[in-house]
């Protein structure tokens, strides 16, 4: 696997980079106070064309999954919150699209949501249905010409901003507990649709909603993907965005050991700066590795997207890597600061608590070791001498 970017690879990070420096950086601190990112920076990012994906007759095409998570990871290394914000329009609300949508739902929406002009946020996070997605509650129940969907959905991204919403519901009660679920794209400016933003403190400025929807009627042409395969389907959609949202908990990580260590080598304690006192440089070099470490994992994963090869482990390795190093880095950056970084105005404060989100975020720590292991099972028994050899 090549270790070094194409060219045109870091052409790409540059011009984001400057991307960055113009339409996110000078405004951020205004957003951060509204608590909120205008629909003029999905805007922007969609004329100049920092979605991943491509549309050319409805027709829609996904790009290299290096070239999304380079994206991911520079918007966190400025702010976390707005990454997470880009990632459900592209790796939740697009993705859902592109896998799951028809033909006709392309040629629609696809164009649009590209240039930023309509927003698609992924609601199935019920009270009682988080990391067990099949335990989705939401009701679809099946009428002439379409459906009437019931339920709340209780922590929805972009919620408050967004036109549609790629939701799960129970369109079967009756069936296995595998095949109840189906998904729908949801008219969020439609009849029914009641929102609420609720008062998170992580990943800010992007916003949590919760969306309740009563008798909403969506017709039968948006009906996504295969009747009762919504828990597949969606659970399809988590595995993907698993390696944006690594790289976006990559750059939580560079961020705030970017920080650090602007503040450590400058700030004098004790008549010496504080990288002169030795432990200190031990933990850098310590938490320096791990983020290499999780960059690779990144890229391995990245690179079996692109093949096509299976990723699932090789995802959920990424996330678990990647989170590890977020965590113990944000926090030692904080650590850092001292009293300084519970400021809700220093630059460091965010970092700790967007780590968290990160943590939370398409799968716990716990699930992405459930994922791990079972994989790890289904190569054993592809090949058993790998047990042998591990006795």
């Amino acid at each position: 696997m090549p270790f070094t970017a194409s060219d045109q690879s870091n052409n790409e990070q540059l011009q984001f980079r400057q991307f960055l420096e113009k339409h996110l950086v000078p405004h951020l601190s205004g957003w951060y106070g509204k608590r909120e990112i205008p629909r003029s920076f999905f805007r922007a990012m969609g004329s100049e064309d920092w979605f991943n994906f491509t549309v050319k007759e409805g027709r829609m095409s996904i790009r290299s999954a290096f070239r999304e998570s380079m994206i991911m990871e520079e918007i966190a290394k400025i702010s976390p919150g707005v990454a997470v914000a880009v990632l459900v329009q592209g790796d939740l609300g697009l993705m859902g699209l592109y896998l799951f949508g028809s033909a006709a739902l392309k040629e629609r929406y696809a164009a649009p949501a590209l240039k930023g002009e309509v927003l698609i946020c992924l609601g199935n996070t019920e009270r009682n249905a988080g990391s067990d997605v099949a335990g989705v509650s939401m009701a679809a129940e099946k009428v002439d010409g379409g459906w009437l969907l019931n339920g709340t959905k209780a922590y929805v991204t972009n919620g408050s901003i967004g036109d549609l919403g790629v939701i799960t519901a129970v369109s079967d009660p009756d069936a296995d507990r595998n095949r109840r679920l189906s998904m729908f794209l949801v008219d969020l400016n439609g009849d029914g649709v009641r929102r609420r933003k609720l008062n998170k403190q992580v990943w800010i400025p992007s916003d949590l909603t919760r969306i309740q929807l009563t008798d909403v009627f969506v017709p039968d042409d948006h009906l996504m993907g295969v009747r009762g395969q919504g828990l597949m389907q969606v659970l399809k959609i988590f595995t993907h965005s698993r390696i944006p949202i690594s790289a976006l908990t990559l750059g939580t990580a560079e961020g705030a050991f970017s920080l650090a260590l602007a503040h450590a080598n400058s700030r004098r304690i004790f008549g010496k700066t504080i990288f002169e006192f030795q432990s200190k440089t031990f933990e850098a070099a310590d938490f320096f590795t791990q983020i290499e470490a999780a960059r690779l994992m990144i890229e391995k994963a990245c690179a079996s997207l692109d093949r096509g090869d299976d990723f699932r482990l090789d995802a959920s390795m990424a996330k678990y890597l990647s989170v590890k190093a977020a965590k113990d880095v944000t926090g030692w950056a904080a650590d850092l600061f001292g009293a300084a970084s519970v400021m809700y105005e220093h630059p460091i404060h965010k970092f700790p608590l967007d780590a968290w989100g990160s943590s939370l975020g398409e799968g716990t720590q716990d699930v992405q070791k459930l994922v791990i292991f079972r994989e790890l099972m289904k190569r054993t028994r592809m090949n058993p001498s790998l047990d042998n050899e591990n006795r």
